[in-house]
């Protein structure tokens, strides 16, 4: 195979570095924002909560009435480790989880959409069982197409402050997106409706204290989710507070 001359090279990766620019640079819409600043920063606070854990009740985790096999899917950004805390609690009720085997999430393209794709359909073979998809932020988007997809093999979805309705520019993200992931927001790498509901139950957490994600954008509207259930966490919260794990194994023992 033919490579470039170093020369060529560099100037190749100056032209791509100046397109992500120019991307995170967009101006964003009048009618899309994210939410204030003040929440934003309370996003900082996030190494904190495993604290609040350790100073707060415990949690109580009840054995699972039907143990589930559910696979977690990172947000933007995030490493599968982020959710490994939540993992384990949902192991302790006696689900099995699984990591959603790409590392880190860094962004939904086509490229990365078809090995999660991969990944889902070859722990559907080997359990035999649809699987019950719980996605943070991105992670949630990512599941709802899984599920869209391939909805003889999702039991159900539940997304964690995830950007599905809206305008997708409406959070604080959406630049770093652009310059990570390459592509516009508006111009998803795959055919899709975004906000279009799956063929399969699909559950909504968002809460009011999000600082990266528009609630309204997490929420959804009556007829692109099933349910939407508000909690009182962070954007990082989804996947560190008590709150959120318990909320997660009640829409596991729903089913």
């Amino acid at each position: 195979m033919a490579t470039l001359p170093f020369k060529d090279t560099v100037i190749t990766h100056r032209e791509e570095i100046a397109r992500r620019w120019a991307l995170a640079a967009e101006p964003c819409p009048d009618d899309a924002c994210g939410p204030r600043w003040q929440l934003m920063l309370r996003e900082f606070l996030w190494p904190i909560e495993p604290l609040r854990r350790l100073v707060g009740p415990p949690l109580e985790i009840p054995a699972a009435q039907t143990p589930k096999t559910v696979m977690l899917l990172p947000g933007f950004g995030a490493h599968p480790i982020r959710m490994r805390w939540m993992a384990r609690k949902l192991e302790k009720a006696g689900h099995i989880t699984k990591k959603w085997g790409l590392g880190y999430n860094f962004g939904a393209t086509q490229a990365r959409f078809q090995m999660v794709e991969r990944r889902l359909v070859d722990i559907y073979r080997r359990t035999g069982t649809p699987i019950y998809l719980v996605g943070w932020s991105l992670g949630g988007v990512m599941a709802r197409e899984l599920a869209k997809a391939h909805p003889d093999k999702v039991a159900k979805v539940v997304t964690m402050g995830s950007p599905f309705s809206g305008s997708p520019r409406a959070n604080n993200g959406w630049r770093a997106y652009q310059a990570i992931a390459g592509h516009r927001v508006d111009e998803p790498e795959i055919d899709t409706v975004v906000h279009e509901k799956p063929p399969v139950e699909t559950v909504a957490f968002w809460s009011p204290c999000d600082g990266i994600v528009d609630p309204r954008a997490a929420c959804g509207k009556p007829g692109e989710r099933d349910r939407a259930r508000a909690l009182r966490c962070s954007h990082m919260g989804f996947v560190l507070t008590n709150e959120a794990v318990e909320a997660v194994l009640g829409e596991l023992d729903r089913d």
